[in-house]
């Protein structure tokens, strides 16, 4: 086997599906994926409302306006362009910029201070982590008590944030720019719900909160929550943008992965390492064979394989080099019945997907077993 091979042509995501639960810019997370070689299924977890019309908004905006607040603490930026742009709107624009530039302004990581100063605004202090305990922390060394604080509600209530300012004597105001809600068409939601239950996914990608506690809540609600966090506790590799992110899904017991930055890039970057890292890699009939999601890397060059090809390769790689009977090959194939012919024709198709038949043997009246090449046996004699 020659071991000087060009470099793959396929992405470092090929062979892999992925999961995406953003109805904001996933479109952008669609494409990052795709670049790299992912299947895409799509499923916006929630839809974001604005509030231009919504009075609760309206009344907020004039209270400020009319009573000025000690600090505003902008939290997301297209919530912060949200806000100014609903006033405009109402003809409180000029208003509402006149009054944020007079108070003491804290803008939430780099983007909400685009956002600001993009408003003809100059924050007075920003973190550089974008984290909300940042703010926090600054504004309770400073001391709160007696001031009033407004901050600007990012599609969900922040609790524990809002909660720490009254007890330490703030009073609050919530400036609520838009909400989440549950998404119109649920189908894509339940079909993720489905493919991850099944591991027909490989990953799910989480880059807000409510998409992630809105998963939660629609398999609870199918009862499937109980399948939903096995399989992302085992198999399927939730992935989230960041901390806050992960909280609903930690909350239950698992475990997410999160890049450093809490960007879209560096998350797709994350699953270009992860992913590949999880597949399994078997020496068989002097080939390397990588097992990914819906395809399988024969010595680097990519071979797609249809659903039952992957199920029958799967149940022989959890026992290289062990014959593994037809009628335990037949339970692996989806809707099968029980007619073993259906594994042999799958097996064909399996075979010629590959492109190199001898990586699986027939052993004759017993079942078929993976061509592991003998000085890995030991290796995986007890796999």
């Amino acid at each position: 086997m020659d071991d000087e091979r060009q470099p793959p042509e396929h992405g470092p995501l090929a062979g892999f599906t992925v999961g995406v639960t953003a109805a904001r810019r996933a479109d952008e997370l669609g494409a990052l994926l795709q670049r790299r070689g992912a299947a895409v299924l799509h499923a916006p977890a929630l839809r974001i409302v604005p509030l231009a019309d919504d009075g609760e908004l309206l009344a907020a905006t004039k209270q400020l306006i009319d009573q000025a607040p000690d600090v505003v603490v902008a939290t997301t930026a297209i919530g912060f362009r949200g806000w100014v742009e609903a006033a405009e709107g109402w003809g409180l624009g000029e208003a509402l910029l006149a009054r944020l530039a007079e108070v003491e302004l804290l803008a939430r990581g780099p983007k909400v201070k685009g956002a600001v100063r993009a408003a003809g605004l100059t924050e007075r202090w920003s973190p550089s982590s974008e984290s909300m305990a940042e703010v926090l922390d600054r504004l309770l060394e400073q001391g709160v008590e007696g001031r009033r604080i407004a901050v600007q509600l990012h599609g969900e209530p922040l609790p524990g944030f809002v909660e720490a300012l009254r007890a330490g004597g703030a009073e609050v105001v919530g400036v609520p720019v838009y909400r989440w809600l549950p998404p119109e068409d649920i189908g894509p939601v339940d079909r993720l719900l489905d493919a991850t239950v099944a591991r027909g996914v490989d990953a799910v990608t989480f880059t807000s909160a409510p998409a992630a506690a809105s998963l939660l809540n629609r398999a609870e609600e199918r009862g499937l929550l109980p399948a939903l966090l096995d399989a992302l506790g085992h198999d399927v590799l939730p992935a989230c943008v960041g901390p806050v992110t992960a909280v609903p899904l930690q909350a239950h017991g698992v475990d997410t992965v999160q890049p450093e930055r809490f960007r879209l890039g560096p998350l797709v970057q994350l699953l270009c390492q992860e992913l590949p890292a999880r597949a399994r890699s078997l020496p068989l009939a002097g080939h390397r064979v990588e097992i990914r999601g819906h395809a399988v890397l024969v010595d680097g060059e990519l071979k797609p394989v249809p659903p039952a090809g992957m199920s029958l390769l799967r149940t022989l790689a959890r026992r290289p080099g062990w014959v593994v009977p037809r009628a335990e090959l037949l339970r692996a194939l989806p809707g099968a019945g029980r007619d073993e012919h259906a594994v042999e024709t799958a097996m064909a198709r399996l075979r010629t997907a590959l492109g190199t038949p001898k990586l699986i043997q027939t052993v004759v009246k017993r079942g078929y077993r993976l061509a592991l090449d003998p000085a890995a046996d030991s290796k995986y004699a007890d796999a």
